[in-house]
């Protein structure tokens, strides 16, 4: 009896190791699994593939985005002030609907102060034509999210007569998730304010 328990004892303590040795294999083999699903995904981000003509796969390489953010911001401001604030009877609509995209709460709560105020009204009552001629926009890379001061210049067209305006708009960018062809530049204006307007009809 004696030497069956010890060889039991001595079973069970094999037992045990082979066991608690399976476990750490396990719990390695799942940690290198998932350093090695890390590592692929960071290295996916940095690369892209396309396909040929002839099916030949091309690995694509990306620019560093932060390297980018600077022209991607300034072109996202660009755009977005091009499209909101240069609009006129037939198009102000459609423009609207692709600068909401663009601007979180701020954006949408002064174009129903807009609308509210008749400013589209008077666009189609009157016949008129908004159009943006220079958008300069000055961004703090510095700081996160991005501060920006955005001056725009636009002309009113009413048949002959043009009235040109100076236009200030402050406010910050954030990133968010890119998606074509809605939000391409993967950025989002917040707080979103118009500071200043100033007439300036007989300025070039």
């Amino acid at each position: 009896m004696k030497f069956s328990y010890q060889n039991i004892h001595t079973l069970f303590r094999i037992n045990r190791v082979i066991v608690i040795s399976v476990a750490v294999m396990a719990l390695l083999s799942s940690g290198f699994s998932g350093w090695m699903a890390y590592h692929i995904h960071k290295e996916s981000l940095q690369n892209a593939f396309a396909i040929d003509s002839q099916g030949e796969v091309l690995p694509l390489k990306w620019e560093d985005q932060h390297q980018q953010l600077e022209v991607e911001a300034l072109a996202h401001l660009e755009r977005f002030h091009q499209v909101f604030y240069g609009i006129d009877a037939s198009t102000f609509e459609a423009h609207m609907e692709k600068a909401l995209w663009w601007g979180d709460a701020s954006v949408d709560e002064l174009y129903r102060q807009k609308k509210l105020e008749g400013t589209y009204n008077r666009l189609v009552q009157y016949s008129l034509v908004q159009e943006v001629t220079h958008v300069d926009t000055q961004i703090e890379l510095e700081d996160w999210p991005l501060p920006f001061q955005t001056r725009t210049l636009f002309e009113i067209k009413r048949g002959t007569v043009i009235d040109r305006y100076e236009l200030l708009t402050t406010g910050k960018l954030i990133q968010v998730e890119r998606h074509f062809p809605n939000n391409p530049h993967g950025l989002l204006i917040t707080d979103f304010f118009e500071k200043t307007l100033r007439k300036i009809q007989n300025e070039k």
